[in-house]
């Protein structure tokens, strides 16, 4: 009798073959679960001492559209989901900011609404509001987040103790983030990170119950 476990002469593999492939296939994703777990838990472990989120605008609170109306007045879209997770991030004690290269009123009415407390626009350099917003606040880089989709906030996001990319951020952003969203700007990608510190700092249940019991 033909051990099935003895490669067949023909091209095509043994049963044998096929169940020790399927056997390496299963492994390999175990192993691969058991990392993300690990890098998950480190993540969270990063995201644990957060006190400040700060946040670019263009293409992380809006989609990076720009909406001129004819009068020259520049209009923005905002997501009601990300608006609700930096409520939450102000309810657990935590600050909020922005720092953007451009300036406009509804990025300052959208602040104001939110009760952010540090709003930075029209900076060509963001590392001289990161600055001023350190020394404000007494906090060092550790404590400090910061979410970014282009080039302009590379120099913030080596810099601060989370660095956090939307999923239309430019590869190089991306990879100089910890946490990359799987929600474009605009389209909820704050809120996932607002969510993802309140689990990094034990609340996200306790203020799910919250809203829950209401």
């Amino acid at each position: 009798m033909t051990d099935p476990c003895t490669p067949s002469p023909e091209a095509y593999p043994s049963d044998c073959e096929l169940m020790e492939g399927y056997r390496d296939l299963a492994r390999n994703r175990i192993a691969e679960a058991e990392q993300d777990a690990v890098r998950r838990q480190a993540l969270l472990a990063r995201a644990e001492p957060i006190r400040l989120l700060l946040l670019d605008v263009d293409g992380v609170l809006t989609d990076g559209s720009i909406h001129y109306a004819d009068a020259g007045a520049e209009g923005k879209t905002f997501n009601t989901q990300d608006g609700f997770g930096l409520r939450l991030l102000r309810e657990a004690g935590l600050e909020t900011g922005v720092i953007t290269a451009r300036t406009s009123e509804a990025v300052a009415r959208r602040a104001r609404d939110l009760q952010m407390r540090y709003v930075h626009q029209g900076i060509a350099n963001k590392l001289t509001a990161y600055q001023a917003i350190m020394r404000e606040s007494g906090l060092k880089p550790f404590e400090i987040a910061y979410m970014g989709d282009d080039w302009l906030d590379l120099v913030l996001l080596t810099r601060v103790g989370l660095a956090a990319a939307p999923a239309n951020a430019v590869d190089e952003v991306k990879q100089s983030s910890h946490f990359v969203s799987t929600r474009m700007g605009g389209h909820g990608a704050v809120r996932e990170l607002c969510t993802f510190l309140l689990e990094a700092k034990g609340l996200k249940e306790q203020f799910l119950q919250r809203y829950t019991n209401r």
